[in-house]
């Protein structure tokens, strides 16, 4: 039965069971292998875009309109920067994320969205809550070994 613990709800299934299938392993990997935030965020990013680009598409071959907070970034309480980004050297950072273990954390993402078929508004609005979580904890790194840390999700997340 869809819905059960581990079970992929189906696409006929209640939105808000796609939901939290895809919430729930999220929360286990990224809890389970200490998932560092900047790896988070890269793959929140990539889907990010994706979707946002092809509901943009949608809406604009059908002109609809989206709804500014779907589109628009989750920042949190803008933070004095602590280090200026120039001390941050961007291609070694990227070089040492594990590759590996991102491809596994976008393919839970795109395998909970696409075979449950959850609607890209919702997808794009629960990505947008872990998009801040990640972004909040990246505004407090005070060197580029904190972007390593693991993203700290808050209890009941």
């Amino acid at each position: 039965m869809a819905g059960e613990a581990g079970m992929m709800p189906g696409p006929d299934s209640p939105t808000e069971d796609k939901l939290v299938f895809l919430q729930e392993n999220m929360v286990g990997f990224v809890s389970q292998y200490s998932l560092p935030a900047i790896e988070v965020a890269l793959v929140l990013s990539k889907y990010l875009r994706i979707l946002t680009e092809s509901l943009v598409e949608h809406a604009n071959a059908h002109l609809e309109t989206i709804p500014e907070d779907i589109l628009r970034t989750r920042s949190p309480d803008p933070l004095a920067p602590t280090l200026p980004l120039t001390d941050f050297p961007l291609e070694k950072l990227i070089n040492r994320v594990d590759k590996d273990r991102m491809d596994i954390f976008d393919t839970i993402l795109r395998t909970s969205i696409n075979k449950t078929e959850l609607p890209f508004p919702q997808a794009i609005v629960l990505l947008r809550e872990w998009e801040e979580i990640v972004r909040a904890q990246l505004s407090r790194a005070t060197s580029p070994g904190y972007l390593f840390s693991p993203l700290e999700l808050p209890n009941g997340f």
